[in-house]
């Protein structure tokens, strides 16, 4: 049976994707801050800012969890097929 390690993100693409988040929640922020509008306006905004990174980051996680659930299910399945073939004896024709 062939063994799946888990996925090794380089050092690198780890920080360029923190820092894209961090980078564009800021100038989102910063942009909101400077709108011309009422302060209402900003807080709805705001609220609705905080509101889709929340669900991103809960979309993000459901779906990882959902591939690693196939991808174990994927792998046990592999595993009672190799175990079948290993007791299965081709000479013997009873």
């Amino acid at each position: 049976m062939q063994s799946v390690g888990p996925q090794k993100d380089s050092a690198a693409w780890v920080i360029q994707t923190w820092a894209a988040f961090v980078l564009s929640i800021s100038m989102t922020t910063f942009g909101i801050v400077n709108l011309p509008v009422d302060s209402w306006v900003k807080g709805f905004m705001g609220m609705g800012l905080a509101f889709s990174v929340g669900s991103t980051f809960t979309l993000a996680k459901t779906s990882r969890d959902l591939h690693e659930t196939r991808r174990l299910a994927a792998r046990i399945d592999e595993a009672k097929v190799e175990k079948l073939l290993s007791q299965h004896d081709s000479l013997n024709l009873k």
